[in-house]
């Protein structure tokens, strides 16, 4: 009796066709197979030959031609700056909330709902994904920058009634809205797409993380432009009208700035942002992926991938909406609006540069998500704790100082900005073979839906906004929680290796 290997070469049974599930069981047969015992007899040598031919074999055994481009920073940087400028427009009245008041007669209430467009935009994000998924990440990244072109462009006409202005500035806010279904969630599809598995966390991270800085750049940018308001008793109608029209300038030229920034990137993508390389970065990157429909069954379907939603949509969803009315939470502390400025924005710059450096982490040491996303949020939900019970001071009896709010505010923001990018590769690697851009569409909905949710109390309940700083303590709580009874999978991480081995 002879034991002799049956060795299939053949494209169509090469192992990163294969989805993620399917690989480990498809593996053992196909090893099965070629280690069978066929019979009894001598072999011929035609049997042999496959055996003794190494030369031929070895030349046809990388399952993937994979190549990483240079151009992949390029294209990286575009999506990364489009994002870094929508999350300013996005966060632009918040900051200034104030000086809005005085120059357009906005009140709480319209601030609220101008930060609300930006969850509202998400309304229509089956149909983003949908177009990601058919036509590419160019087409609807081209679509989503010419919403914000077109928003950017609404608001900023300078109309002296102001009614109608303060119209097109809701419309421009809900315009902008639009495209954040593909700036927040195409992140770690454009890094499959274009990076190799070692570079896909970090990529991730700086793509979805630029939105976010964005939002901390227009905490320094707008109060530092728009001067705030005058609220003296002694000031007269004059010179109130005077400061009144040197904000409404101030916001105007900001206004501008923004609308000529989304003009050249608009330009810059419509002339060159290819969809996918020539050659892909990874056995992942080539492998079949369910189509659009499955995609969503299987996600809505799937437990464990809720589980973690949850995680990740209740702590950010809740952070965005406290974030956007930083200042109007700090106020009650004796907090001036440049200062709860420069508190968001180190929050949230603090929280992308930890955040990319946690995912270049996750890249050299991999299989390491869970306890990762265990430290930061048991971190958010101590830090949030703690400014909470600070900004209760006269109940807690706890020292209230600059320093302690300033401390607190910000490691809130870095524990929980800094998890997005190590969520969304653990979401991925979770329900691996959907594809990435469904995945991430479907829990920043959720994220958005939970901000949304957020803001339309606060139109109601805008005079006393404690219950605002539990709910960042309660959703951080709730997170960690879900994340410690999770049990983390990596099934795309399984493919690339296999194969690559």
């Amino acid at each position: 009796m002879f034991l002799f290997c049956v060795v299939d070469r053949s494209p169509a049974t090469r192992p990163f066709l294969l989805t993620a599930q399917a690989f480990k069981p498809a593996f053992e047969l196909n090893r099965q197979k070629r280690t069978a015992i066929m019979g009894v007899g001598s072999s011929t040598e035609a049997e042999r030959e496959p055996l003794l031919a190494s030369s031929h074999a070895e030349t046809n055994s990388q399952p993937v031609n994979s190549r990483v481009y240079g151009r992949r920073w390029l294209v990286l940087t575009l999506f990364s700056l489009l994002g870094l400028v929508q999350g300013m427009v996005w966060n632009f009245w918040g900051p200034i909330q104030n000086s809005a008041v005085h120059a357009y007669g906005f009140t709480q209430s319209d601030i609220a709902v101008l930060v609300l467009w930006g969850p509202v935009g998400f309304i229509p994000w089956l149909l983003f994904m949908w177009l990601m998924d058919k036509k590419g990440l160019r087409a609807s990244l081209l679509l989503s920058a010419f919403f914000m072109l077109l928003g950017a462009a609404l608001r900023s006409i300078p109309l002296t009634d102001q009614p109608l202005r303060r119209w097109l500035i809701h419309g421009g806010q809900f315009l902008n809205g639009l495209a954040g279904p593909t700036i927040m969630s195409a992140g770690p599809y454009l890094s499959t797409t274009w990076f190799a598995p070692d570079q896909r966390a970090t990529a991730t991270a700086v793509a979805s993380l630029f939105s976010y800085l964005g939002g901390a750049a227009s905490f320094v940018v707008g109060p530092l432009v728009v001067p705030a308001p005058n609220d003296t008793q002694a000031i007269t109608t004059m010179a109130a009208a005077v400061s009144d029209s040197s904000i409404r300038d101030r916001i105007q030229l900001v206004m501008y700035a923004e609308l000529t920034a989304i003009a050249v990137l608009f330009a810059a993508v419509l002339l060159y942002f290819p969809s996918r390389p020539p050659m892909p970065p990874s056995v992942a990157a080539a492998s079949q992926r369910l189509s659009y429909r499955s995609s969503i069954c299987r996600l809505l379907s799937n437990l464990r991938f809720l589980m973690i939603a949850l995680a990740y949509a209740v702590p950010t969803g809740v952070l965005a909406g406290w974030s956007g009315v930083l200042d109007m939470v700090l106020t009650p502390a004796k907090v001036s609006q440049v200062d709860a400025g420069w508190i968001g924005f180190w929050s949230t710059v603090g929280g992308c540069v930890f955040g990319v450096a946690m995912a270049r982490f996750a890249d050299s040491i991999r299989g390491m998500l869970k306890l990762i996303l265990v430290l930061m949020l048991a971190g958010a939900s101590l830090a949030s704790t703690w400014f909470t019970l600070t900004c209760l001071s006269r109940v807690t009896h706890l020292p209230s100082t600059a320093a302690i709010l300033y401390t607190s505010c910000i490691l809130v923001g870095i524990f929980i900005n800094s998890s997005v990018p190590i969520f969304f590769e653990l979401f991925i690697e979770t329900v691996y073979p959907v594809p990435e851009g469904i995945t991430c569409g479907v829990v920043t909905f959720l994220g958005n839906l939970v901000t949304g949710l957020l803001l339309f109390f606060l139109t109601f309940y805008s005079k006393e906004l404690s219950w605002l700083n539990w709910c960042l303590t309660g959703s951080c709580l709730f997170s960690l929680v879900l994340i410690l009874f999770f049990r983390e999978s990596y099934d795309r991480l399984y493919l690339d290796v296999f194969v690559s081995v």
